[in-house]
């Protein structure tokens, strides 16, 4: 056998008291009200789960849509295709809004909600036109992103026309059609109420070359769409300066001129 080192026998043995070495920790048992109230916890979950999806209490039976001005109800209830039936609590509302936006690009915006305990409601925003694209007999409706989003028969009132008049154009090749689109509907933007009651359309020549055609034969040179606020200010106080004018420019804004002719 072998003997221990010296460091092993100098090292001293604690020996723990028979007290110490003899205690034992209590096993922990639940209680009979804790076994009753997990199981209680447990019946209310698996109830209420029932409840939201095996149960015909909270089942979808019926859409109500708000908002619509030129769709009509119907159509968007046909493209939103709301499970009917289904579970309220399961119905996807984001796969709905995206069906809604795909199917109907007049939809700018809508909301759709869950009306418990049986309903589902679309809130619907629709894109309004601030110029149409002239196409044969029909009109494309632009909105202020310059989104062309629906084609009709029939020009909506109050509406400018636009007309990119840039084939084969510096600006064309640069800018591309979409950007002086978007150029038109800056301009469209800036114009006052009473100006655009007025105008008839917008046409681009290039990017630094738009003008107006209003009422009354008159014109409006406004050159590209930057400094629209100032060029509007000078606007207006040119109509009023010289009501009988037909013609202004105004795409110096600090030197704005008008003439008769």
């Amino acid at each position: 056998m072998a003997r221990p080192t010296t460091a092993e026998a100098r090292r001293p043995r604690l020996a723990l008291p028979l007290r110490l070495r003899r205690l034992r920790l209590p096993q922990w048992r639940p209680s009979r009200g804790t076994l009753l109230a997990g199981l209680a916890a447990t019946g209310l979950a698996l109830a209420g789960y029932w409840v939201l999806y095996g149960s015909d209490w909270l089942r979808v039976d019926s859409v109500r849509t708000s908002g619509t001005e030129v769709l009509t109800v119907h159509e968007v209830e046909a493209a939103a295709d709301v499970p009917i039936g289904s579970p309220l609590i399961s119905v996807d509302t984001d796969a709905i809004e995206a069906r809604l936006r795909h199917k109907l690009p007049r939809i700018d915006s809508v909301d759709v909600t869950r009306s418990w305990p049986h309903g589902i409601g679309l809130k619907v925003t629709e894109r309004k036109p601030v110029l149409l694209i002239e196409k044969g007999a029909k009109f494309i409706e632009v909105d202020g992103n310059g989104v062309r989003f629906a084609t009709v028969d029939k020009a909506p009132n109050a509406v400018p026309l636009v007309e990119l008049t840039v084939d084969q154009s510096a600006s064309l090749r640069r800018f591309g059609t979409e950007r002086l689109l978007t150029e038109a509907v800056r301009v469209r933007g800036e114009l006052p109420g009473k100006v655009v009651a007025d105008t008839r359309a917008i046409t681009v020549r290039s990017y630094d070359f738009i003008s107006l055609e209003l009422s009354r034969d008159r014109t409006v040179v406004w050159g590209s769409a930057e400094e629209g606020e100032a060029k509007a200010r000078a606007l207006m106080a040119l109509m009023k300066a010289e009501p009988q004018a037909r013609h202004f420019d105004v795409s110096a804004p600090t030197a704005p001129a008008a003439s008769a002719s």
